[in-house]
């Protein structure tokens, strides 16, 4: 079978981890504070404060930039729960707005049709590694007055016109979990260019106290240990010649798959490939994909169910860009632990699978 994701832990990771060990500091330390500032050139030299997931990254941002009850943020409804979770626990009100189905990133005429006086902010998500249309939502946002968060999640080094995502608006977070380009095991960073947010986040991590005992607000407990810190700073190290991988690996994809709709890239758009994802448009994507595991290519459906049906909101929305997408998007494998072979195999197999359904 070829993974449709694979980590890469290897004996640079394993050395970091035994050096902190050895250390003896385990929690938030020296290795957090040389993450962050090692990271921080990645997204144009920002405030970069480290936390224990992706999840607590978003949290922590709209908390810090003073998102609450009463307020609403507008996100897509096409991404993983955790974009409208993290809304929901800063008290505020996720408004699900629809993609645009080339780069399945928020359709600016969508957030603006669903602006209303309580719309506080925008979160757009630069799904599988695409940017999203930045420009376009930061004049809606200067428009109207209001906040632009970016859910980088999944997109870690990607660029549009040469700016990184990260770089964009108030705050945006990151995750490190173990599927994504890199990983730190376990774990998230807020970037931002507020000095303001940068404090608050810091603060709030760490139940609510730069000096200890000296509890300034309400926290929470979001730290990163050193142990996952050193495992991002490795990963960081090798972040970039991984992405060229993949690049390398989606470009060959692109050029030789047939009877599917291949990712496009938008201009001036960097896109770091998180996911390979293909549009199944001619055939039952389920089917389709059940036969390539069959087949011994790995893939992966994300996502199936867009949040605003999930039973934890349970809302009935007209997004009907949404859930064609939903319907039909398949992510294939594009990892840089692929060989040639590999490549060729998912080729043959995907354009088999096509020809045989058509």
């Amino acid at each position: 079978m070829i993974p449709a994701a694979k980590p890469i832990i290897g004996d640079d990771e394993r050395e970091a981890v035994d050096r902190v060990l050895r250390s003896g500091m385990l929690a938030q330390g020296p290795e957090v504070k040389a993450f962050e500032d090692e990271f921080s050139p990645f997204v144009g030299n920002r405030h970069c404060i480290a936390v224990n997931s992706g999840t607590s990254a978003l949290h922590m941002a709209f908390v810090a930039a003073g998102i609450r009850q009463g307020d609403e943020v507008i996100v897509p409804s096409f991404s993983f729960a955790a974009t409208a979770n993290s809304v929901k626990l800063a008290g505020a009100t996720p408004v699900f707005a629809d993609v645009e189905a080339d780069y399945f990133n928020l359709d600016p005429k969508s957030v603006e049709a669903a602006i209303t006086p309580r719309t506080r902010a925008i979160m757009p998500v630069h799904l599988y590694g695409h940017p999203a249309a930045m420009h376009e939502l930061q004049a809606i946002c200067q428009r109207h007055n209001l906040v632009l968060f970016e859910d980088a999640a999944q997109a870690h080094l990607a660029e549009l016109d040469g700016t990184p995502v990260g770089a964009f608006g108030a705050a945006a977070s990151f995750s490190f979990y173990p599927t994504k380009n890199m990983t730190s095991g376990e774990g998230g960073m807020v970037t931002t260019g507020c000095d303001h947010i940068a404090r608050q986040v810091r603060l709030l991590r760490n139940q609510g106290m730069e000096r200890r005992y000296e509890n300034e607000v309400i926290g929470f407990n979001t730290r990163m240990t050193d142990l996952h810190a050193a495992i991002g700073r490795v990963q960081l190290q090798k972040i970039e010649g991984w992405t060229k991988t993949r690049q390398q690996n989606a470009k060959f994809l692109s050029d030789n798959l047939k009877g599917v709709v291949t990712p496009p890239v938008a201009a001036g758009a960097t896109h770091v490939y998180h996911q390979y994802t293909i549009r199944v448009v001619d055939h039952n994507r389920d089917a389709f994909a059940e036969e390539l595991t069959k087949r011994g290519v790995g893939n992966g459906v994300y996502y199936p169910t867009p949040i605003h049906r999930l039973p934890s909101f349970g809302l009935t929305l007209d997004l009907p860009v949404t859930e064609q997408v939903a319907q039909q998007c398949l992510s294939l494998p594009v990892h840089p632990s692929l060989s040639q072979s590999d490549l060729e195999t998912i080729v043959s197999t995907v354009n088999s699978v096509a020809q045989a359904g058509s």
